[in-house]
C-alpha cells in the first residue's frame, strides 16, 4: 500500500484541502491565508456539547471566533439554515465553520445561497409547495457573500461538495404525502480541513453511520457511466484505505490511529471527481418516504446492489476487485464479482449498522413499490452503467432481496 504523507494541501476545484493531525491549530492562519475574515462555527448540539472537539478549534481560530452556531440537525430544515443567517448578522461573521458531519456542512452550503437568494422563509415554502425545488443557483464565476471552511468529523463524504438540500416540509405536512426540499449549487468550500485527531473525538457508533456513506462513493465511481481512469484511480485507492481502515476506526476491530489517518485520507480520495450513482439512488428512494439516514440504507442494499449490478453487467468489477482486495489473475468474471460482494459485506458486516431494511425502523415492505419507482426516477440513476435494466419492477425484486 502506498504510503501516507503527514501532512499536505492540495487544490480541488478551488477548494484548499489541508490534510494532517495537528492541522485544526492553523485555522485561523489558514483564513489569513485566503483572506477569509472572522467566522461563526457551525454544528450540531452534540458537536457543540463536546469540548474535546471544539476547544482545539476555538484556539485554532482564535481572535477570528465571531461565534458558535449549534443548531444544525440530521432534519436539515430549512428553518435552521435561516436561524443560521440570524445568527450570522447578529455576531457580524464573514464566514461559516461547518463542523461535524453532512447536516451540518449541507445546512451552512445551502445558506449561503439561501442569503443571496433574497426569498424569505414564507415565499420559499409558497415556491416550494407550488413546485418550485431549486435555490437560485450561483452563475459561474460568482460567489456568495459568505465564504464556507469545512472541518470534517464523520466519513460521509460530504465536505467536497457544492450542493446539499434543506427541507421544506417534512412528509406529514407535505401536500404530496413526501419531504420536499429545496437545493441549489454553489462553488466548492474555501478550505476543507481534515483533522484526524477531530474524527477520534467522534463516537464510533456515529463514525459507522457515516463509514458505509463514504465507503460507496468509492464502490460507484468505477461503475458509474461517465468515469474515467482518472476518477478510477481515486476511487480504488480510497476504497483500499477505507476497506482496510473503517473496521478499526468505526467498527469490531481495536483501535489504531494510523487506521484514522489511512481513513481520512480514503475520505477525501473517494470524493475527488467521484461519481454518485446506483446505490445512492437506492439511498435517495427511501429518503423520499421516510426520515432515516442514507448511511444505514447503503448498509443494508450495498451487497445486493452490487450484485444486482454484476449479473446485468461489467460494472467494473475487476476496478472495484483491486480496491477491495480480491484476487483477478486467471480468475473468471463470476468468481471476482461473487468475491467483491463479499467483501463489501465484510467491511458492512465489521461495523455496528443495520444489514437488512427490516432492521430500519419505519420501512415498511408494502413500500416497496413506491421506493422502487423513487429509485428508477432518481437524478442518480443517469449514471448508471450503460444496459442496466434499471426497471421500477428490477428494483423491486432488489429490494426484497435485502429486506
Amino acid at each position: 500500500m502506498l504510503p501516507i504523507a503527514d501532512s499536505f494541501e492540495h487544490d480541488y476545484q478551488g477548494c484548499q484541502i489541508r490534510y494532517g493531525r495537528g492541522r485544526i491549530d492553523d485555522l485561523g492562519d489558514a483564513l489569513t491565508e485566503r483572506e477569509i475574515g472572522d467566522a461563526l462555527v457551525v454544528c450540531g448540539s452534540n458537536v457543540g456539547a463536546n469540548d474535546d472537539l471544539m476547544d482545539p478549534i476555538r484556539e485554532g481560530l482564535g481572535d477570528r471566533l465571531a461565534g458558535v452556531f449549534d443548531g444544525t440537525t440530521p432534519d436539515k430544515r430549512v428553518e435552521t439554515a435561516f436561524d443560521l443567517l440570524d445568527k450570522r448578522a447578529e455576531v457580524g461573521a464573514d464566514a461559516l465553520v461547518a463542523v461535524g458531519g453532512g447536516s451540518s456542512l449541507d445546512v451552512a452550503r445551502q445558506a449561503t445561497l439561501l442569503d443571496v437568494d433574497g426569498r424569505d422563509l414564507g415565499t420559499l415554502r409558497a415556491d416550494a409547495e407550488a413546485g418550485a425545488d431549486a435555490l437560485g443557483d450561483l452563475a459561474p464565476g460568482t460567489s456568495p457573500a459568505l465564504s464556507v471552511v469545512v472541518v470534517p468529523t464523520t466519513f460521509a463524504g460530504a465536505d467536497l461538495s457544492t450542493g446539499g438540500s434543506l427541507e421544506v416540509f417534512d412528509a406529514d405536512a407535505s401536500p404530496t404525502g413526501q419531504p420536499i426540499t429545496v437545493s441549489g449549487e454553489g462553488p466548492m468550500p474555501d478550505i476543507d480541513l481534515a483533522d484526524p485527531a477531530l474524527f477520534e473525538t467522534t463516537p464510533r457508533s456515529v463514525l459507522a453511520g457515516s463509514a458505509m456513506n463514504g465507503f460507496d462513493k468509492g464502490l460507484e465511481t468505477p461503475y458509474a457511466a461517465d468515469a474515467s481512469p482518472v476518477s478510477d484511480a481515486t476511487a480504488v485507492h480510497g476504497t483500499r484505505l477505507l476497506r482496510d481502515a473503517l473496521p478499526h476506526v468505526a467498527g469490531d476491530r481495536p483501535d489504531d490511529s494510523a487506521a484514522t489517518d489511512r481513513a481520512v485520507v480514503g475520505a477525501l480520495l473517494v470524493q475527488l471527481d467521484r461519481k454518485i450513482s446506483v446505490i445512492h439512488a437506492f439511498g435517495h428512494g427511501f429518503a423520499r418516504r421516510y426520515d432515516v439516514q442514507q448511511g444505514s440504507v447503503h448498509a443494508a442494499v450495498a451487497p445486493h446492489v452490487l450484485a444486482f449490478l454484476f449479473d446485468e453487467v461489467d460494472a467494473s468489477r475487476r476496478a472495484l476487485a483491486n480496491g477491495l482486495g480480491v484476487a483477478t489473475a486467471g480468475r473468471d468474471d463470476t468468481a471476482i464479482a461473487e468475491d467483491v460482494v463479499s467483501e463489501v459485506a465484510a467491511v458492512r458486516g465489521s461495523l455496528p449498522v443495520p444489514s437488512r431494511l427490516r432492521e430500519l425502523g419505519p420501512v415498511e415492505e408494502a413500500d416497496f413499490p413506491a421506493i422502487a419507482e423513487y429509485i428508477a426516477d432518481d437524478w442518480s440513476m443517469d449514471r448508471a452503467p450503460d444496459g442496466l435494466d434499471a426497471s421500477p419492477e428490477t428494483i423491486e425484486g432488489v429490494l426484497r432481496e435485502a429486506w
